[in-house]
């Protein structure tokens, strides 16, 4: 969390890759009747705000206090994701490089339907300070179930920082972009 990716998926795209949010997918999906009307039945109508959506901090109050209510959120939300994802990807043409930004993918056991992974990392204090400029709690509070970032860096064929300027963060996913190219 705030380490960048969606930075790093603005840079990609400013690159020539084809780019979709996984989070940006969620975001929708949360607004359609059919999923709000799922979540309101199973975490009950608190999470329905007055004007009929979902209440999302209402709703990640209830599931990141509840590790059976997360997972079962989780599972009504993945499939429909990784639907979507297949679908953009099927219709994609032509292009050098196509990029899904996935939070959560090493934990989704996700890894391997795609040919590379890249891990986004910052320092702790810099994530922090984005977390906290966005709202969020303590990333501490909101990463529990995350793995570390070193243990995405191990996990990820590819590990870029974001601790510096967006140029830099180009740069270097500029170079990862060529490397994966050679592939």
């Amino acid at each position: 969390m705030a380490s960048g990716k969606s930075t790093a998926l603005a840079a990609l795209a400013d690159l020539g890759a084809a780019t979709i949010s996984s989070d940006a997918v969620v975001h929708e999906l949360l607004g359609s009747d059919e999923v709000r009307d799922a979540v309101a039945g199973r975490l009950g109508d608190e999470v329905i705000g007055t004007d009929g959506a979902l209440d999302r901090a209402a709703m990640a109050g209830k599931v990141f206090a509840s590790d059976a209510d997360r997972e079962w959120l989780e599972q009504l939300l993945w499939p429909r994701v990784r639907e979507r994802v297949a679908a953009w990807y099927a219709a994609l043409d032509g292009v050098p490089a196509a990029v899904v930004e996935v939070p959560l993918l090493f934990e989704s056991g996700q890894e391997a339907v795609y040919d590379h992974t890249i891990t986004v990392v910052a320092e702790e204090d810099v994530r922090a300070e984005r977390a906290g400029g966005r709202g969020h709690e303590a990333v501490e509070g909101r990463t529990g179930r995350q793995l570390s970032q070193d243990e995405k860096s191990q996990r990820a064929d590819f590990t870029v920082r974001n601790d510096g300027t967006r140029e830099e963060l180009k740069a270097e996913l500029s170079r990862v972009l060529a490397t994966i190219g050679r592939d």
